[in-house]
Order: C-alpha cells, then structure tokens, then sequence
C-alpha cells in the first residue's frame, strides 16, 4: 500500500502537468505525491503532506504559516495497482513521484514502478534517505534536494555526509538547491566542495510561492551561477497555476 496527498478529501494527487522544476523543467508528465515526510521545512508549500493537527510532534515542526492539517482529508491509502493504473491512465510517458519524502516508501513504490509499462520513472527526495534496492534500479533521474540551513531543519539530519557522498557517485542523481538568500549560495558551494558533488549537476533554485518573489530572487541569483558554473532553475509552475495543489 501506499500512502499519498490528496488534491481533496479522498482523491489521490496523480496528475498530469508540465514539470516545473530541474533538468527536466517544462516536459509534459505524471505526477504522483505521496504523504510522509522525515524533514520539516519552514517554507515548505506541501506541509499538507506532514504537518498534521493532533501530532505530539507540531512543536518540534514548525512552519512559517502556523498552519495544520487534518490528516483524514489530506492523506489517502491505495494499493499499488491502483495508483500504477490511475498513472497509466493520464497518457504519459515520464513519471515524477514527488512528496513529501518519496524514498520513506520506497518498498511499496518498487511494486507500483514495476507495473508501469512504457514510463521513465524520476524522483524528487531530499538526499536524506537511501533509495530502497528494488526500486533503485527502476529510476532514470532522482531530483535530490539537500535543505540548507535556512529551512530550519537540524544540518545533521538534513546533510548527512554519507547519503550525500553517495548521491554525488550516482549519475542519475541531479542536485537542486532552494535559495532564499546570496548567503546561501556559499553554503551550496561547500556542499559541493566536502562532498564532490559535480557542478555540471547543480541547480540553484529561488524559495517562493508566487511569480514576485521568484523574479525578484531571481535577479541576484543569475550572476552567482553564472560566476560559480552552477545552473539556474525557476518553478514554472508557480508562474502557470499558482501555488495550487494538483498542478
């Protein structure tokens, strides 16, 4: 079984749309999002996926918004054939599994990709989590996502060196960081450093939920990738649809 978001109560988030971000920025795809997370950030704009009212653990996750979900409305349980189905239904041939943390359910995700016929399989993940080795070999790009010090997580539970180590071998493994400030950027360049992340596989992405706030970060992040050899990557679907669920 698995467990994902939801756009409304009881319809699972499998949708069809242009990926927004990263190396495969603006191709036609599926998506599937699943509920989970192992990390908290406080600018996350899918706290719908772990930030449930009840949790003995709200005080410990906090996000800028102050906002909590109820989780009978935001989280559904399906089987596996159920969701490979209702992917394979959206005529695509690229899935994006996204979250929350995919890679927490990466068992049950090996049992849904292998029913999929005809699909190039990425996942987007925090870098935090060792992908399981019967989904593994199924995957043709992960989008790892290792949070900076400004998401407001424990560096040592969002940067653990040897799951980083190991993401920077793997050449499916591109690298997408969220920037909210130039500070950031040498925190991205240590990373790099400490870790021989390839450069020619970095993104530096702005933080933000609406067009605004992305062009204006945008317009100081341009000149520091270009100085560090690093790419730029923008959220083309917060310029399409907002930040909406199912888009």
């Amino acid at each position: 079984m698995l467990t994902l978001a939801t756009t409304t109560p009881g319809e699972p988030e499998i949708f069809a749309s242009l990926q927004g971000e990263g190396p495969s920025l603006g191709r036609p795809v599926a998506f599937v999002r699943l509920s989970r997370c192992n990390l908290a950030c406080t600018w996350c704009d899918t706290a719908y996926t772990w930030r449930f009212e009840g949790d003995n653990s709200l005080p410990w996750r906090p996000h800028r918004d102050g906002l909590a979900f109820d989780r009978k409305a935001n989280q559904i349980t399906l089987d596996e054939t159920e969701v490979a189905a209702r992917i394979m239904a959206l005529g695509q041939d690229r899935l994006v599994i996204t979250g929350g943390e995919p890679l927490l359910q990466g068992a049950a995700l090996a049992r849904m990709v292998a029913l999929l016929e005809g699909m190039t399989v990425e996942i987007e993940t925090n870098g935090t989590v060792t992908p399981h080795p019967a989904l593994d070999p199924l995957v043709s790009q992960y989008n790892v996502s290792p949070k900076l010090k400004h998401s407001g997580n424990p560096v040592e539970s969002a940067q653990i060196p040897e799951r980083l180590a190991e993401w920077a071998r793997k050449p499916q493994a591109w690298f997408k960081f969220v920037v909210a400030t130039p500070d950031d950027v040498d925190e991205v360049l240590a990373l790099v450093s400490a870790h021989a992340i390839p450069r020619e596989r970095v993104y530096l992405m702005p933080e933000g939920t609406d067009s605004e706030t992305l062009r204006g970060r945008e317009r100081w992040l341009a000149p520091l990738a270009l100085e560090h050899g690093l790419r730029l990557t923008d959220r083309l679907h917060i310029h399409l649809y907002g930040d909406t669920r199912g888009t």
